[in-house]
């Protein structure tokens, strides 16, 4: 299954919420990317029928290994991104909404020369 840019931004939302709560339910994703109930509830369904999550007793949300590696390779770019525009000038807000637009489109090549570039 081919996952789609909003999959992997649920999948780096659920990574960046378990670091900072430990638990992750589908109401603080909710609250994180403002999306609605209905929306977020579609998402996990088709995350979980994609391997990507398992939802455990009491609705807790989890990474299974697919979607750790998917969502820890977006929090990478994401990050490296987000330095390396800050680098060359742009203000950080902006750095910040430019990298979340990269991240899910740069190729590996591209990529990987920015994080040789900043010796990273």
């Amino acid at each position: 299954m081919h996952l789609q840019e909003s999959g992997e931004m649920y999948l780096e939302t659920i990574h960046l919420l378990t670091q900072k709560m430990g638990v992750v339910r589908s109401i603080d994703i909710c609250e994180h990317m403002g999306y609605s109930k209905p929306s977020v509830s579609r998402a996990m369904g088709l995350l979980r029928e994609g391997g990507y999550i398992v939802v455990e007793k009491g609705g807790h949300i989890v990474l299974t290994d697919a979607g750790k590696e998917i969502a820890e390779k977006i929090y990478n770019r994401h990050t490296l991104l987000s330095k390396f525009l800050i680098s060359i000038g742009v203000a950080e807000e902006i750095a910040v909404e430019d990298a979340c637009k990269l991240e899910h489109h740069i190729s590996d090549e591209t990529y990987l020369a920015i994080k040789n570039h900043m010796n990273l």
